[in-house]
Order: C-alpha cells, then structure tokens, then sequence
C-alpha cells in the first residue's frame, strides 16, 4: 500500500523504468552495460516505492494516550520555553524521521485543530540546535477533552523538499489518522504539559500510529 503523495511519482518512475529498460535493451552494445543499467533503474524504482509506502496500522483509540505521530528516532525529551503559541514551558519530544523510515504522519491523539500555521525559512540540518527555528516548519495544536492541549511540529531537514499536512483550523481529527507526509528525512516535534508521563526514552525508535509516547 502506498501513500497517495506518491501516486505520481510512482507513475512517471514507472514509465522511466519501462523506457530505460528497452533503450538499454535496443541501443547499449555490451550485455553487461545493459544489465547495469537497467538494474541501476530498478534499484531507484526500489526506492521509490519504499519510500512512499504507507502500512496499515492499528491503532487502539485511547483519550488518555498519545501515540508516536511518526516512525522514527527519539532524538530528545526535554523541557523548554514554547514561544510561538504556548508562551510558557513544555515537555518537548522529537522524533527524526530518516529516509529509510515510513514518512506519514498521523494525529498522535483525537481533538479539535485550535492553530495551524505554516513558516517558511532557510534550510539547516536536522541535527542543528537552530532547526526548529530556521527551518521551514508547520506547527498545529489539538485541543484533546483529557489531556489538553497539544502541539506538535513538523520540521524540513537539509533535503527535505516539501511538508504536506491536512489539519484545518477548527476540524476534529481522530487519533492515527492520516496528518500528512514529509518528503525525504525531517524531524517531527510534540510539546505535552509538563506533568506528562512519558513512555519512551532517547534512542528508542518508535512506530507511528500503534506506539504509546505519552499518557496522562
């Protein structure tokens, strides 16, 4: 199953595919320059289709928890100063989502989208302390009836060429839906109240939609 920010890139990879497989076949002299090449395109045909994948994962609605919005790394937990919607102090949890990874993002719990905001900015890499605010970014909030509210934050890293995110201002999402897509490896950032309890550690990698962060 693949994700549908994929379907076109998987069709004109597709047919690239096709038409490199039979001008190797009809124009490269040497049977080994045509196999190199057309294994060559089949490896980023590979490619292609692992990175836009989008599994089916089962998630246990739960008010109380919240889940990993994306796969990946668990690069930090901390407390910090939230200056963009919060103003005061959160527990801030990051996940990196590498190439390799599953790049669908999903609502980490179910609520109301209170804030949804796009900023535009320069590239820095991922590992950079000036990422979250550098970086081109989108941040939302959900208003969830137990824990409160939530924000988190979906950041480009040095390759990344695209945030796609569905939240609208004033819609009610539903826990491990679909919440968007990040095209190549970003960072994903959560900001829970303080008397969070969290389920992770750094270093864990996480799965989106089924894993249990956080709870309350």
């Amino acid at each position: 199953m693949f994700h549908k920010e994929g379907f076109n890139i998987i069709t004109i990879t597709s047919i690239l595919l096709v038409a490199g497989i039979i001008v190797a076949d009809n124009f490269l002299e040497t049977y080994l320059l045509q196999k190199t090449v057309q294994i060559a395109l089949i490896t980023i045909f590979l490619i292609v289709l692992q990175f836009f994948r989008n599994p089916k994962r089962n998630t246990v609605l739960n008010e109380h928890h919240i889940i990993a919005p994306v796969d990946g790394k668990v690069v930090e937990i901390k407390e910090v100063y939230e200056p963009e919607y919060f103003k005061d102090q959160r527990l801030q949890v990051s996940f990196f989502t590498s190439p390799i990874n599953v790049h669908v993002v999903r609502y980490g719990l179910s609520g109301i989208i209170k804030y949804n905001k796009y900023h535009h900015k320069t590239q820095v890499a991922v590992g950079n302390p000036k990422t979250a605010t550098d970086n081109g970014r989108t941040t939302i909030v959900i208003d969830s009836q137990k824990i409160g509210e939530v924000m988190y934050r979906q950041i480009t890293g040095t390759f990344t060429k695209r945030i796609v995110n569905y939240a609208i201002e004033g819609n009610t999402v539903v826990q491990g839906e679909d919440a968007g897509f990040i095209k190549f490896g970003s960072r994903v950032d959560l900001f829970l109240p303080l008397n969070t309890k969290m389920n992770i550690k750094i270093g864990d990698q996480v799965k989106g939609g089924e894993q249990i962060v956080a709870s309350k």
